[in-house]
């Protein structure tokens, strides 16, 4: 019984050092809905460039059109709002329903840590934009995401750095396949995503 007794009071140490150590209100529905958003965007993407037809050809992937960049980059911002937006409202209700103070130490080190890759990631592609080549944007974005998501793991679920290990992973294929953006977008942002947030919603959230 001692034993027993001992092994619950080191559990509970650990849980409460985790707890201030570690920023563990992220919501898996916000991964899930965040992949679902990028894939909706992706297909108005695919529609943007193509309108209804279909080709998997690797020239046809290439799109130098000031105009359809311009519509590309406002879906792509409005996935992002939409992704911030239900992230930080289903962030606050777990917070809350675990009585768990949002602003603290931890996710301020969190917000930090994944902001230094995401604002330079954000630099550097409108950089690309301005200078025409349009055709790494999309493997940009993943590098950059998957870099800034292994940042931040240090401060919340550990989980967190395999998506970004990823995202990185997929990032460096698509630089290769560099007229293949959506589709290595769709899989990153999108299945990615949703495969991640099923996880943590199985595993952290109910």
């Amino acid at each position: 019984m001692e034993d027993k007794e001992i092994y619950t009071e080191l559990n509970s140490i650990r849980n409460l050092m985790e707890r201030s150590a570690k920023f563990i209100s992220l919501s898996g529905l916000s991964g899930i809905l965040a992949g679902i958003y990028a894939l909706i965007g992706a297909w108005l993407g695919y529609r943007t460039v193509y309108g209804k037809g279909f080709s998997l050809q690797s020239r046809d992937y290439y799109v130098s059109d000031e105009g359809t960049i311009l519509q590309l980059f406002f879906i792509a911002l409005a996935v992002l709002l939409l992704s911030l937006i239900s992230g930080f409202i289903l962030t606050l209700r777990k917070a809350a329903r675990k009585n768990q103070n949002v602003w603290n130490p931890s996710s301020k080190k969190l917000l930090l840590n994944m902001a230094i890759p995401l604002v330079t990631g954000g630099i550097f592609i409108l950089i690309l934009m301005l200078r025409g080549y349009y055709g790494i944007i999309a493997p940009a974005s993943l590098l950059f995401y998957g870099l800034a998501l292994v940042a931040a793991s240090h401060y919340t679920f550990e989980d967190v750095k395999w998506l970004g290990i990823m995202e990185i992973i997929l990032g460096l294929i698509g630089a290769l396949y560099p007229g293949y953006g959506i589709i290595f977008w769709s899989i990153g942002f999108g299945i990615l995503h949703i495969i991640y947030g099923s996880i943590m919603h199985f595993k952290y959230d109910r």
